[in-house]
């Protein structure tokens, strides 16, 4: 009898075990739905096409929901007269594309009804937004919380190192990480409001951002003038920032970083040798930038929650 219980006892550890390592797998929708990624792909090369911005914008999407509580699709939760989801969050206002993945959760709940989690739809897009290709980990599940509140936790374009690598280390990603998913910012524009700071009034000394190109900087100032009535006035972050290529870290090394948090990448000694080899390399950082989404994207996975049937309400 007792080995009876033991011998169960091995049963329920082998199986517990096994259960816990493949929560998420690159083949969890093979016999549910085998069509997934094809169809998540379709739909992000179908919006890009009528909208260029569209990779840039997912990419972002998935930045942001992953930093807040993990990746749990709660950036796509609408507001309720009772909650202000974290969509309407101040860093948020100008997140877009939402309808890319509504898009894409339609045609999946067409595909195989409540199986697909807005979660993983999003990790998915990500990955097929323009750059390096890497096998996704699926099986995440929908998160129910939401709070504009907490996007106060994203980090800032006005950080330093410092305070970018506590921000990052919070989410379990190290300096390298750091500097590889900043590389993102390739396909990415901004703003004049993200950057303005470093144009006028610097600092009691400087006028302008000392670390950055004066050339460059008149530039900025041109097109961000003060009074500015163009709120669509801005700068890409990379001269390139329709193709996903290191170029965002070459102009770092010409002092052409649109934001400070990415120049100070290129001013800190513990960041400088990582920008310096990506900027040289475009293979390594197209490696090290796939492995280290794989990781943000593993970073507070629900593996226990819903799969919501509209991305943008609980079920």
């Amino acid at each position: 009898m007792a080995l009876n219980k033991l011998f169960i006892v091995m049963i329920f550890l082998v199986l517990n075990v096994s259960f816990s390592k493949a929560a998420l797998d690159v083949d969890y929708y093979d016999r549910t739905c085998p069509n997934a990624e094809k169809i998540i792909l379709e739909t992000v090369r179908n919006a890009s096409m009528h909208d260029p911005k569209v990779p840039a914008r997912i990419l972002r999407m998935f930045f942001h929901d992953c930093f807040i509580r993990g990746c749990d699709a709660s950036i796509l939760l609408d507001s309720t007269p009772q909650n202000q989801a974290e969509k309407d969050g101040p860093p948020n206002i100008s997140v877009r594309a939402f309808y890319v993945i509504d898009d894409a959760k339609s045609k999946l709940e067409k595909e195989c009804p409540r199986t697909v989690s807005c979660a993983d739809i999003i990790t998915i897009a990500a990955r097929d937004s323009g750059g390096p290709f890497w096998n996704v980990l699926k099986g995440r599940k929908d998160g129910r919380i939401s709070r504009a509140s907490e996007t106060i936790n994203l980090p800032a374009p006005t950080f330093n190192v410092s305070q970018l690598i506590q921000s990052f280390a919070k989410r379990g990603l190290g300096v390298k990480d750091l500097v590889a998913l900043s590389g993102g910012h390739t396909l990415g524009f901004s703003h004049c409001s993200s950057f303005e700071d470093r144009l006028r009034n610097f600092s009691s000394v400087h006028d302008i951002d000392p670390s950055m190109n004066i050339e460059f900087a008149q530039t900025l100032r041109q097109k961000c003038p003060k009074p500015n009535k163009d709120r669509n006035a801005g700068q890409f972050l990379d001269s390139t920032a329709s193709t996903f290529d290191n170029n965002y870290f070459k102009q770092l090394l010409a002092g052409k970083g649109v934001f400070g948090s990415d120049q100070a990448l290129f001013n800190d000694y513990r960041t400088k040798w990582i920008v310096e080899s990506f900027a040289r390399d475009q293979s390594l950082f197209f490696r090290e930038f796939a492995a280290s989404m794989v990781k943000l994207g593993n970073f507070g996975v629900i593996e226990n929650g819903e799969v919501r049937l509209n991305c943008r309400v609980v079920n």
